[in-house]
């Protein structure tokens, strides 16, 4: 029935289905108490509480516009895309090296992947949702030509680097908190989270250039613009080092447009079996 609901809601248009996401992004805020107190203190803490309200709404839209994003015909999804700064891949590409594509919980997420594999292969880490319904919808929807699932276990991790040593791509989202003994802690906007250590051993591993990219969700529903930025940071050092690296790039990227991060999402928790960090201490 899911699936049913979200190709019915696919044949809407962008601008109907943002507007409705902007209404009820603000419905689940109200309705929700650690919804909201979690928006809210992440936001807050990240030094963006101005943002508060768009923010709202850009979480709304991110959840109304996956019908169209997921079910919608892959070159319908596609004219409503933009690339900025493709070239920056291109030429990776050209010259057979593996990238490891960076993809925060910024902006449009999921099509990012999609836009990629349009023009080349690409490997991703995919976990099953907890929820069975929601199965066959997500593994449906990423079922493109082009675009490889690993899973997330050893074996995909294997898969993973693989490719990359064949002068393939790779996607990771590297603002996951990982489970225990896949991370460190590191700073995230000035509070520790246990932060991945993999997108780091992927791209030392295979000798990997490391591309960062999110979408931008355009105001009226205009579509986005799929941005590729050059990770600016230096993978030297330990895990840790590593780690933190990665955060501030991820940081300085989400500051171009704070309002489309997923502020709701428990980034700061600590996974079952690992130790807290000591209060008052930063990695």
């Amino acid at each position: 029935m899911l699936v049913s609901l979200f190709r019915f809601l696919s044949i809407f248009p962008l601008s109907v289905l943002h507007a409705a996401g902007a209404a009820l992004g603000w419905l689940v805020y109200w309705a929700s108490p650690s919804y909201r107190r979690r928006l809210r203190d992440n936001l807050t803490q990240a030094g963006f509480s101005q943002h508060l309200n768009a923010a709202v709404a850009e979480a709304g839209k991110s959840m109304f516009e996956l019908p169209f994003i997921w079910c919608a015909d892959p070159a319908r999804v596609s004219r409503h895309a933009t690339l900025e700064n493709w070239a920056l891949v291109q030429t990776e590409l050209d010259a057979g090296r593996g990238i490891v594509f960076m993809t925060p919980h910024l902006g449009c997420f999921e099509i990012v992947a999609q836009e990629i594999a349009l023009r080349t292969e690409l490997m991703v880490m995919y976990r099953p949702p907890k929820k069975d319904a929601l199965k066959p919808l997500i593994e449906g929807a990423r079922a493109r030509k082009n675009l490889l699932l690993a899973p997330a276990n050893m074996s995909g991790v294997r898969m993973l680097a693989k490719f990359l040593k064949k002068g393939q791509p790779v996607g990771v989202l590297p603002d996951q908190v990982p489970q225990e003994g896949e991370g460190v802690w590191a700073t995230f906007f000035g509070r520790n989270a246990y932060s991945m250590t993999l997108p780091a051993k992927l791209a030392l591993l295979g000798n990997a250039t490391v591309i960062i990219t999110y979408a931008e969700r355009l105001p009226g529903g205009r579509g986005y613009v799929v941005r590729f930025v050059p990770f600016d940071g230096t993978l030297d050092g330990d895990s840790a080092a590593q780690a933190q690296a990665i955060n501030h790039a991820m940081e300085r990227l989400i500051a171009r447009n704070p309002s489309q991060y997923y502020w709701s999402y428990n980034r700061y928790k600590v996974p079952h079996g690992v130790a807290a960090p000591v209060a008052g201490e930063h990695a």
